[in-house]
């Protein structure tokens, strides 16, 4: 029976292109970069994915891929890479400046209250998440926030998971489902840990990687109908 649901952050419960987006045009405007187009935005997306992939295969540190995915992004632009420790403080900081649900996020978790534990995990920079979470609410309903710097390990890591399941006093892999959009680290996580799978799929892509998974939805609000039927 499930008993804790696991949320991804961004992309999953929060709408991370939207802040992404936002953060980045605010910075090229601060630095004096001129005009940010959205072809630059999904250029950035594109390396930025490529970066925290090679954190979750343990190919890089965090410091070295939050400045070295600025060095390079700059770089192809035609910009000074030399910014790129100083751009990256302060895209994190506009980060937070545009927080939005995904939809069916908040509508989902405050179904499932007092009806399972709901934890996130995230990757993500504490410096980050935190304020996001404020901002949004979501601190005031989930019960419990896993940041894997604060853990001392990444997603999709066992390691991580272990740490999770430690903290909360269940060791059972069967009490647990993880929901989140990313393949790589919370499906592949999920996986590696044993625990039932959720993946949040709006735009129905192919499972690319091949993983085993237990569900596949394209709208938040599925979740209420799993933990349902696992009860």
């Amino acid at each position: 029976m499930i008993r804790t649901v696991l949320w991804d952050l961004d992309g999953t419960l929060l709408d991370f292109k939207a802040s992404e987006s936002a953060a980045i045009k605010k910075c090229f405007e601060i630095f004096g970069f001129g005009e940010c187009t959205d072809e630059m935005v999904a250029r950035y997306s594109a390396v930025n994915m490529r970066h925290w992939e090679m954190l979750e295969r343990g190919e890089r540190t965090r410091d070295e891929i939050l400045c070295g995915r600025f060095e390079e992004f700059l770089t192809s632009c035609g910009l000074d890479g030399s910014a790129a420790e100083a751009f990256n403080l302060e895209y994190e900081e506009r980060l937070t400046d545009t927080v939005r649900f995904l939809p069916g996020a908040k509508e989902t978790v405050e179904a499932l209250r007092g009806r399972v534990r709901q934890c996130v995990v995230t990757n993500g920079n504490r410096l980050v998440q935190y304020p996001k979470l404020r901002r949004s609410g979501l601190d005031r309903l989930i019960d419990g926030v896993f940041v894997s710097e604060e853990v001392g390990a990444e997603k999709p890591t066992r390691a991580f998971f272990d740490r999770v399941f430690a903290a909360l006093g269940d060791a059972d892999p069967t009490a647990y489902l993880i929901v989140g959009d990313s393949l790589t680290s919370d499906m592949r996580g999920g996986v590696n840990a044993g625990i039932r799978t959720c993946w949040y799929n709006p735009r129905r892509e192919r499972n690319a990687a091949g993983l085993p998974l237990d569900y596949e939805i394209d709208a938040l609000e599925r979740v209420i109908g799993i933990i349902g039927k696992e009860s």
